[in-house]
């Protein structure tokens, strides 16, 4: 689009190169223009990605919460594994002497 205007530009008569309202030329307005719609791109843009920064140190520190809660339920996991292997253990040496016992 600029380089349709850029073209013509030459070939338009002083009067119809400049507003004649404000007297700013048509060029310039026009690039001016295309620039005010970049920054509200950019504007978008910063914006999405100030809140993809937030959301990532929202899931980090989440991240960090699960895996501490991972490390204690598998403490915790293990320690009830262990007591169990004892009540297994305890449970089997029970049913071994009641059968020997069964057996005097």
């Amino acid at each position: 689009m600029t380089d349709v205007v850029i073209h013509l530009y030459p070939i338009m008569s002083p009067e119809e190169k400049v507003c004649k309202y404000c007297g700013v030329s048509y060029l310039i307005l026009h690039e001016f223009k295309a620039m005010e719609e970049k920054v509200k791109e950019m504007e978008k843009e910063m914006k999405f990605y100030q809140g993809s920064i937030e959301r990532e140190k929202r899931l980090q520190e989440k991240l960090q919460s699960l895996s501490q809660d991972f490390e204690r339920y598998k403490i915790d996991n293990e320690s009830k594994t262990e007591r169990l292997e004892y009540v297994i253990l305890f449970y089997h040496l029970f049913s071994l002497e009641e059968k020997y016992r069964k057996w005097i």
